[in-house]
């Protein structure tokens, strides 16, 4: 989506929430930043700017709205789409990289300098990763301190901050309050537990056939679902973790348990990226409605969403376990192989009692290990090596094109698993797996050509969101 000053402010004035994450408008008068839709009266066109990201709000002194918290809305779809370096790197600093390992690793992670990263950031966002990075911990910081009873010193350190100091200091220039003021003035005080937090996100959204995915592919032990309540364990930073997700029409609610609570922010963005909350179902429903084929799919599910998922490592080794069996029977073997070498979890979390193993752990195995034939036991435990090793990297700021390449450059992958693993695990929105038995079985199901190459050349038309288009697809069966 282009947008420029005129269309910013036309979408300010109708107070359109499809606009929420994508810009926010800064108030010359106020010194005040809002989100799209917020409900204050329209500021006059010469007295507002425009910013693609709050970070730079807040570096020409702008603090955010405490009516509309523009820092609550739902993620910009550009940055999840983009397969370029700026796009990898916004994805990489919502996860933390920036907090972890300082902008030399990001640059590390990117293959650039570190000059030509802030460069280009700055000029595409008006910020660099310093910047963003910061205005990524203010936000955490405030949902560290409305949300849970750690006390405040804790919440500085736990929300990326290298000092309390520095902590005051950002908070108080952000939000134009202490965090004391901004503990006390929560309602009700929340009772100890696991973080909790609201996700925000685009309108619509097809919660129930999100859960319904998840569910059918849910591993035991690393993942269950009760009721419109999904859990699954995650590993992260400082440790592990349990995310339990309840999903309705309209809101996402997000409970974590964590062994660190400085993995918040991480498990959240890994969070919103599983549930593809980000997205622009708008813009998706607009390109893909066009064709006749698809049109009675995307009337009846207009909110559906493509997952993705926050562990690549166990993605791509559920993809190979998959490969020439049904969906249950690859969940049959992903759970021989978590109650076999996963790791258990210090306090299980509903019927989550494991963490994934991790890719060393496979690397270790034996091909007699699997329930499979053992050239592929072989070739599934030479790409955890290579991930192990740092060799292959699939994580959200990976390169998309060049995972892909790499994939099927090993034994044993091939087009169909790393192009699922780039849709799922790397978050790519523009992937069609033509062989697919289920795709093949929707087209014929709809009088369309269901051979590899007719449903290769049906979906051309149907970039650059060829990974929804094969969700409705799924969906319709």
């Amino acid at each position: 989506m282009l947008l420029d000053d005129d269309h910013c402010y036309r979408a300010i004035q109708s107070r359109d929430p499809r606009f929420d994450g994508w810009f926010v408008t800064a108030v010359r008068t106020t010194h005040i930043y809002c989100r799209p839709s917020c409900p204050a009266i329209t500021p006059k066109r010469q007295n507002v700017e425009f910013f693609r990201a709050a970070a730079t709000a807040q570096a020409h002194g702008y603090r955010a709205c405490k009516r509309c918290r523009p820092d609550a809305s739902p993620g910009s779809p550009e940055w999840n789409s983009r397969a370029d370096v700026v796009g990898r790197a916004m994805r990489l600093i919502a996860d933390g990289l920036v907090d972890r390992e300082g902008v030399g690793g990001l640059a590390n992670r990117l293959g650039y300098s570190e000059r030509q990263v802030n460069r280009l950031l700055v000029a595409e966002v008006g910020s660099g990763p310093l910047a963003l990075a910061r205005a990524q911990r203010a936000q955490t910081a405030r949902i560290l301190i409305e949300t849970t009873t750690l006390p405040i010193t804790e919440v500085a350190f736990a929300a990326g901050f290298q000092s309390v100091r520095q902590f005051n200091d950002t908070v108080r220039e952000v939000y134009a309050a202490s965090p004391s003021d901004m503990r006390a003035a929560r309602s009700p005080s929340p009772a100890a537990g696991p973080l909790t937090v609201r996700l925000a996100c685009r309108e619509p959204f097809d919660g129930d056939a999100l859960l319904g995915f998840l569910a059918l592919r849910a591993v035991p032990g690393v993942e269950s679902v009760d009721g419109t309540t999904y859990r699954r364990s995650l590993r992260l930073a400082r440790g592990l973790g349990v995310v339990s997700v309840t999903l309705s029409a309209a809101t996402v609610s997000c409970a974590l348990t964590l062994d660190d609570v400085a993995d918040a922010q991480a498990a959240v963005q890994r969070t919103r990226r599983l549930l593809d909350l980000d997205c622009d179902p708008a813009s998706i429903r607009d390109h893909l409605a066009v064709d006749p084929l698809l049109a009675p799919l995307i009337e009846k599910r207009p909110g559906l969403r493509a997952p993705g998922h926050p562990d690549s490592t166990e993605l791509l080794v559920r993809a190979v376990l998959g490969q020439q069996v049904s969906v249950a029977g690859a969940r049959t073997l992903a759970s021989r192989l978590v109650a076999a070498h996963g790791e258990p979890l210090t306090e299980p979390v509903g019927g989550v009692t494991h963490a994934f193993p991790s890719a060393a752990t496979i690397a270790g195995l034996s091909p007699e290990d699997f329930a499979m034939p053992r050239a592929r036991g072989a070739a599934l435990i030479d790409a955890c090596a290579q991930v192990a090793d740092g060799s292959l990297v699939l994580d959200a700021g990976s390169d998309r094109a060049g995972a892909v390449v790499a994939l099927q450059a090993l034994q044993g992958i091939g087009p169909w698993t790393a192009g699922y693993v780039a849709m799922r695990a790397l978050g790519d929105p523009d992937v069609f797996l033509p062989t697919d038995l289920g795709v093949r079985h929707a087209l014929a199901a709809l009088g369309a050509d269901s051979s590899p190459r007719g449903a290769a050349a049906l979906a051309e038309a149907w970039r650059p969101w060829r990974s929804y288009a094969l969700h409705h697809l799924w969906a319709s069966l």
